[in-house]
């Protein structure tokens, strides 16, 4: 056992299964190494070290050294393992899925609201007729979702993406896909069905998809961005309120 790597794996604890564990061992490596625990240029412990300081498998190992990789925390040398990098920055990560709370999501929510809103008036600028065709695509699925009594989580995600694809600028879509569905909450309030009760309220987000595909269509900017943020400040409101009606903090 390497004497340097030995030493800093006495930093690591056995982590929980019913946590992301890919997810938590990059979280507490990334800390370990912003911290200085892990210090520049020193030794990660090596992949049978970690997993058996850890207890989970080669993959995970793999993946969160990885993960650490492209936010260039560390450097790989082939035959010799892995190392702290020497200039170490704290890389902007956006941490939330399922288990993410209402308020978590709600948060990101107001994030996104400043990207989209520019997406969605560089779409009314730029798209083609082909990718104008797609958005109204995806409109149409979030309708036929809703009349298949379902919550059109992924289809009104898909309906935000291909309004950022239609930017012709990459960085938008990669944004929201970095950020995932779990930023449409009505999984977290609903489950996977829409109670009959709520119909009229995804009938109400339907009308707002529909005043922004509109502004798409006719090549309106401004309208475009004023729809989407109508559509997104007002979603943020109704999805507080429900959390309140629901008990959900």
């Amino acid at each position: 056992m390497n004497k340097r790597s030995s030493k800093n794996l006495a930093l690591l604890q056995p982590l929980q299964p019913s946590r992301g564990l890919t997810g938590e061992l990059v979280a507490r490596l990334t800390a370990d190494i912003v911290s200085g625990k892990l210090p520049p240029g020193s030794q990660l412990p090596t992949e049978q070290e970690m997993i058996a300081a850890t207890g989970v498998s080669r993959t995970v190992v793999r993946e969160a050294v990885a993960a650490l990789k492209a936010d260039r925390l560390v450097l790989t040398r082939q035959g010799i393992g892995a190392f702290v990098a020497d200039q170490v920055r704290r890389p902007f990560r956006v941490d939330f899925d399922e288990r993410s709370t209402l308020r978590e999501v709600l948060n990101v929510m107001e994030l996104r609201t400043g990207v989209e809103v520019e997406a969605a008036g560089l779409a009314a600028g730029r798209a083609s007729l082909a990718q104008v065709r797609k958005i109204a695509d995806r409109f149409a699925a979030i309708n036929n979702a809703i009349g298949r009594g379902e919550n059109a989580v992924d289809q009104d995600f898909a309906f935000h993406c291909e309004i950022a694809d239609a930017t012709g600028n990459p960085q938008f879509k990669r944004f929201l896909e970095y950020l995932g569905r779990f930023i449409i909450p009505r999984r977290t309030v609903w489950g996977r069905s829409a109670p009959p009760s709520k119909r009229i309220q995804l009938d109400v987000f339907q009308q707002e998809h529909e005043q922004i595909l509109n502004a798409i269509r006719e090549r309106a900017v401004t309208q475009a961005r004023a729809a989407m943020q109508r559509h997104l400040v007002n979603s943020r409101g109704r999805y507080e309120k429900l959390a309140v009606a629901n008990g959900i903090k």
